[in-house]
Formats: C-alpha cells, sequence, structure tokens
C-alpha cells in the first residue's frame, strides 16, 4: 500500500508563489513517474507537470516558465513550484505517482490541496 501526503495549499495574491509537495511512503520498490494534476470547479482534470524515470519533464502550455515539476528521489517526493501565479491556476492540486512494488505495480492519488489566487 502506498500512502501519499501533500502539503503546500493556500491563498496567494496574483503574481504569488506557492511550493506543493508530496511525499510517498509505504513498499516502494522503484518510482517511474511523479505528476501533478488539478481540477477546478466544473471543469474535468487536467495535467500540470509530469517528470519521468530520467528526468524527463512535461508541462500544460499554460504552465510553461512559471511552474517547475521537481523531485528528490531519496525522499520519495515530488515538489511543484508556482511563480507567477494567476487567478485561472485557482484549483485544487493532486500528485499522481507510478512505479513498482516488488510483486507488482501501483499508481497513487493524493488527497489534493486546494490553491486559491485572488487578491
Amino acid at each position: 500500500q502506498v500512502q501519499l501526503v501533500e502539503s503546500g495549499g493556500g491563498l496567494v495574491q496574483p503574481g504569488g508563489s506557492l511550493r506543493l509537495s508530496c511525499a510517498a511512503s509505504g513498499s516502494i520498490f522503484s518510482i517511474y513517474y511523479m505528476g501533478w494534476y488539478r481540477q477546478a470547479p466544473g471543469k474535468q482534470r487536467e495535467l500540470v507537470a509530469s517528470i519521468s524515470s530520467g528526468g524527463m519533464t512535461n508541462y500544460a502550455d499554460s504552465v510553461k516558465g512559471r511552474f517547475t515539476i521537481s523531485e528528490d528521489n531519496a525522499k520519495k517526493t515530488v515538489y511543484l513550484q508556482m511563480n507567477s501565479l494567476k487567478p485561472e491556476d485557482t484549483a485544487v492540486y493532486y500528485c499522481n505517482i507510478k512505479g513498482t512494488f516488488r510483486t507488482g505495480g501501483f499508481t497513487a492519488w493524493g488527497q489534493g490541496t486546494q490553491v486559491t489566487v485572488s487578491s
């Protein structure tokens, strides 16, 4: 079983910054994918950023140049640094991690953390 604990959300003014963290725990053998998704009210969940084994990153066009995803493999933690935040970034942010146990694969989701960008 894998548990993900997210932190770092909150209320910020437009132009501000936040850093989200997502820490994984459990009997994890390896992790090959870490991603951040978000869901705004009335909208579908969408990919914000991801990082795969080898360090390959992918970003939604709407956040390129403003958000940065990074990982700490030793801590099994993924981060999302969000700069120059806009009101349209307001959403619940979820982390998603894919990996393996010794006996098989897994995909796990965090509980979600609210990010609100408003003056």
